[in-house]
């Protein structure tokens, strides 16, 4: 691949590999790797995917939105393009048909978010050191087996199309690298509240500092004892740069705070332990400043690599404390994790943590099958809890399912954690066993999380939602003849190429069960856009039971989505009496075909704003038949001689073609024909909606940024709390000689901060829509009031299931 090659050469690894010649010829794996299955570069590929996956996922001054592009591409904005400074996206994860993996494939299915290949030069990260494997043939091929089992599907396809939970077994370390100038910065770990605060002057003007953080779950266990007790992960500092003129900033939240009593405010106190080295030793550092459950360290002695852990230390234990948890408030995180999809078999992992910090995803080595050891498997965080645990004690944790199709197996319906297990503050895990009854259909459900103590009194309980079960494997991988008889051959590439058959759409009445009767007549003089209007006595067709809350005429209020006279809009909640389709009496005002149910949710998209390279590149890495979405655009007479040499290679530059040549006939057209709107009507007709969902979360940010204008600051502070300062971070790389940011580009920060806000949601793109409306609805001068997009998408994200299920018939999904 073209651009792979070209980020290869982005990133210098002349000091990795410099001696690769020499190597060569006393290494006899060289050859292979390079050959097959290319250790080195994927090595380089993971490290440059990882450190690059969370560059705008911090709070503070986000350096690398301030890179400027040669580059520039068209943010358009259905009739005008505007030519701007291309926004930086994260790199493309796509990787060649050979070295894919089961989950790749899952995520195809599921259409994972594929970025811009047109992008900014990424940042020199920081390498690990891998000398070591230079002229050792032992370490070669440990190091080789052992990063192959991480990466790559090394299970029975078979079975892992049974069972596709058990396939995802990607490397996962969860790090974040920023490279900062002289004016300093902050540096947020993505899902947690350890940040690094960079000073103003810290290096000279024109050199830069590349700061790297990592959390290492289980702290060192020599600080957990009757005197002290860890309340943060074992914290990797990495620094590229140690001429330096300033000291840097470590600050931390923790799980613990030290209790009010004269007693507790004497005897113990939040400290932080620091070294060179992982193992240690580590020394007290004196440069603290603590406020309740955040402390903030000086770190003046540096090095290229550092360690650090925050722990409660008490000075003595004075009766009748026991220990030195009775001093302070300690709070237990916990997580529970599992497979990315769930299948008639799965496990659920109950994750205790002695810190604040859950990651989002966990490597799982423990998971036995069938009494087998399985191979080491990434799970996702399904769900977290905090709570108060006054002293450390025996702990009984049962899990429950709340749906009768599904059940937790006998033996691991309760599981106790000893006294000791917490004392540690290291993670504590408990698996527990899901299976399915009867043969139904496998769906999504909720189970109950309770913890109790050995006296069976109730500590805390919360609930947790699985995700969705996995896509059919069918059309997805084929097994090749030649791996049937596995056993016998030693190595077979694994040309596996995705076939993806779209469903067909059909024109047909929708299918409601659920109405409204109006309870009175509402008429506006001014009309609102996506909002209905009726007479007392309307019968109206409810999309589903879900409401929505956005501003009316002057108040925010709950809505259902509604159909009436072929008109789709939302209709308080307050001002209509559900009742069952069998008790309306006339629906013919309230009926309404799926082809105009895509055509008005669509709507939207006419007065959004976007980047069309953006759009471009997601749509033809998330596509996987042109002819498919060639015909709903209307090119069904298309043929294969209709692309030259160039596109005809791969069906991703295909897709690109098609639309393409569908931006080039709507700019021909502009007064009759939209792009963006036209692009999403025929996503919607092959079914793509976790695509049309990327793109509405994408648009819907861009376009807000772009109406906020200076308001962003008010934004910020009401959506995520940001101080002043936070807040001027994000301002300072866009400004201009004068010190401040020309309103023309006050934008630019304004995506930055919505940018990052909107990925700690991860896919969850119906919460952000929502709390980003609530949020505007709430501003002392609401853009919502008189840009009503940001409602329209909210209405197209929770039509989206009726749409599938009266236009796409499931007996044609099955065949």
């Amino acid at each position: 691949d073209v651009n792979e090659s070209k980020l290869d050469l982005d990133i210098d690894w002349s000091d990795v590999f410099k001696h690769a010649q020499a190597v060569s010829k006393t290494n006899p794996f060289w050859n292979e790797l390079s050959a097959s299955n290319p250790f080195v570069h994927d090595i380089a590929a993971s490290n440059r995917n990882e450190n690059n996956k969370y560059l705008s996922i911090f709070k503070g001054k986000p350096y690398l939105f301030s890179k400027v592009s040669s580059n520039r591409d068209s943010l358009a904005s259905s009739g005008d393009e505007l030519d701007i400074d291309c926004l930086l996206r994260k790199p493309s994860a796509r990787r060649s048909g050979r070295s894919k993996s089961v989950s790749d494939f899952l995520d195809i299915v599921d259409n994972r978010r594929f970025n811009p290949r047109k992008k900014i030069t990424p940042q020199k990260t920081i390498v690990s050191d891998m000398t070591w494997l230079q002229n050792d043939r032992e370490a070669y091929k440990t190091a080789w087996l052992s990063h192959r089992q991480l990466t790559r599907s090394c299970l029975d396809l078979e079975a892992m199309s049974r069972s596709p939970g058990w396939a995802q077994t990607q490397a996962t370390d969860i790090h974040v690298v920023c490279k900062l100038n002289h004016e300093g910065g902050s540096v947020q770990l993505p899902d947690s509240n350890i940040n690094i605060h960079v000073p103003v002057g810290h290096v000279s003007p024109g050199e830069f500092q590349e700061v790297g953080l990592k959390a290492i779950l289980n702290p060192p266990s020599l600080f957990n004892n009757e005197l002290c007790s860890t309340v943060s992960p074992l914290i990797e500092l990495t620094l590229s740069n140690l001429d330096t003129r300033e000291a840097i900033f470590l600050e931390v939240k923790v799980a613990a705070k030290v209790k009010n009593d004269p007693l507790s405010q004497v005897m113990s106190d939040i400290v932080c332990f620091f070294s060179f080295n992982k193992e240690g030793p580590f020394r007290k550092v004196e440069n603290c400043y603590t406020y309740q459950d955040t402390i903030q360290v000086k770190l003046t002695d540096l090095s290229h690599v550092m360690y650090a852990v925050i722990a409660i230390q008490a000075n003595k234990i004075q009766p009748p404390a026991t220990n030195v948890w009775d001093y302070v408030h300690r709070t237990v995180s916990v997580g529970i994790y599992g497979p990315k999809y769930i299948h008639p078999s799965f496990t659920a992992v109950f994750t205790v943590f002695g810190h604040n910090y859950i990651p989002g995803k966990l490597t799982i080595c423990d998971i036995k099958k069938g009494g087998k050891n399985m191979p080491p498997v990434v799970f996702q965080l399904w769900g977290k809890h905090t709570f108060l645990l006054e002293k450390p004690q025996d702990l009984n944790i049962s899990l429950v399912s709340c749906d009768p199709d599904f059940e937790v197996k006998m033996e691991d319906q309760n599981k106790n954690i000893k006294e000791e297990e917490l004392k540690t503050g290291e993670m504590v895990r408990q698996h527990f066993l899901f299976s399915m009854l009867g043969c139904r259909e496998i769906h999504f459900f909720v189970f109950l999380v309770q913890i109790k103590d050995l006296k069976s009194s109730q500590v805390t309980q919360f609930h947790v939602t699985t995700p969705d079960p996995a896509p059919k494997l069918s059309g997805i991988i084929n097994r090749p003849k030649c791996l049937q008889n596995h056993k016998e051959i030693k190595s077979v590439p694994l040309l596996l190429i995705p076939t993806v058959k779209y469903p067909k759409f059909q024109d047909k009445t929708l299918s409601v069960n659920t109405y409204g009767v109006a309870l009175k007549t509402v008429l506006r003089q001014n009309k609102i856009d996506y909002l209905l209007e009726y007479f007392k006595g309307d019968t109206i067709a409810l999309l589903g039971e879900d409401k929505v809350k956005a501003i009316g005429q002057a108040k925010v209020k709950e809505w259902y989505v509604g159909v009436l006279r072929r008109k789709i809009g939302l209709v308080h909640c307050k001002n209509i009496k559900v009742i069952s389709k069998e008790q309306a009496m006339d629906t013919t005002d309230s009926e309404l075909t799926t082809r105009n149910l895509v055509e008005q949710i669509a709507l939207p998209f006419k007065k959004l704003t976007y980047i069309y390279s953006v759009v471009l590149s997601t749509v033809s890495e998330s596509v996987y038949d042109w002819r498919a979405l060639a015909e709903v655009l209307g090119y069904s007479h298309m043929s294969l001689d209709d692309f030259n040499e160039a596109h005809a290679d791969k069906e991703s530059e295909r897709i690109a073609h098609v639309v393409k040549r569908m931006k080039e006939d709507c700019h021909a057209n502009k007064k009759k024909r939209l792009f963006l709107y036209e692009l999403i009507v025929a996503l919607l007709k092959i079914d793509c909606q976790g695509l049309v969902a990327r793109l509405t979360q994408d648009t819907i940010i861009l376009t807000s940024a772009v109406k906020l204008g200076k308001y962003w600051r008010e934004l910020a502070e009401k959506l995520a709390r940001l101080t002043k300062q936070q807040i001027e971070a994000y301002e300072v790389p866009h400004q201009g000689k004068n010190g401040a940011v020309a309103l023309e580009m006050m934008w630019k920060p304004a995506y930055d901060f919505l940018y990052t806000w909107a990925a700690h949601y991860g896919d969850s793109y119906r919460d952000v829509l929502q709390d980003l409306q609530s949020t505007l609805d709430k501003m002392k001068n609401p853009v919502t009031k008189h840009w009503r997009e940001l409602t329209g998408t909210l209405i197209l994200v929770n039509c989206m299931e009726v749409l599938r299920a009266s236009a796409f018939s499931k007996m044609e999904e099955e065949e």
